[in-house]
């Protein structure tokens, strides 16, 4: 039981400190200043052929 005891402890204490700011660590990386125009490219990435789409997918003609 001791190593269980050990192991519990350190998951109930600096696992969930490493857990906490790794989510702290991780939010303020996206809201970092700078970053609006990376996150503005990859929300309109969908819409890079609206106006004038690419050619459709599928097996070429050549051959």
């Amino acid at each position: 039981m001791q190593t269980y005891s050990f192991l519990r402890e350190l998951a109930d204490s600096w696992a969930l400190l490493l857990l906490t700011l790794f989510f702290v660590g991780a939010a303020v990386w996206a809201f970092r200043p700078g970053s609006r125009a990376i996150h503005q490219d990859a929300a309109n990435v969908i819409f890079k052929h609206d106006k004038s789409p690419g050619p459709l997918p599928g097996p070429s003609k050549e051959g």
